[in-house]
């Protein structure tokens, strides 16, 4: 069976989380993925964007959710 291709467009570059020895970066980015709306998404990149790595894109709804886990949590148990 063949290999779908995954076509991407990365709209606007938000920051870089960090960056690994091989020069790959995890960055948040607004990306639309195979023509589809634009996502946020967070997700390791290698150099020059020409390869992707695992992550997760976040539909406007599912962001606003998180933010709001984000602005109420607690997460001082993180820095244990």
């Amino acid at each position: 069976m063949p290999k779908t291709e995954i076509t991407y467009e990365i709209i606007e570059q938000i920051g870089i989380l960090k960056e690994n020895k091989s020069g790959w970066q995890r960055e948040v980015n607004i990306v639309k993925w195979n023509n589809g709306k634009p996502k946020l998404d967070i997700r390791d990149w290698g150099p020059d964007h020409q390869k992707v790595g695992k992550g997760i894109s976040l539909d406007f709804e599912e962001y606003s959710t998180l933010k709001a886990f984000f602005e109420d949590g607690d997460f001082s148990k993180l820095d244990v």
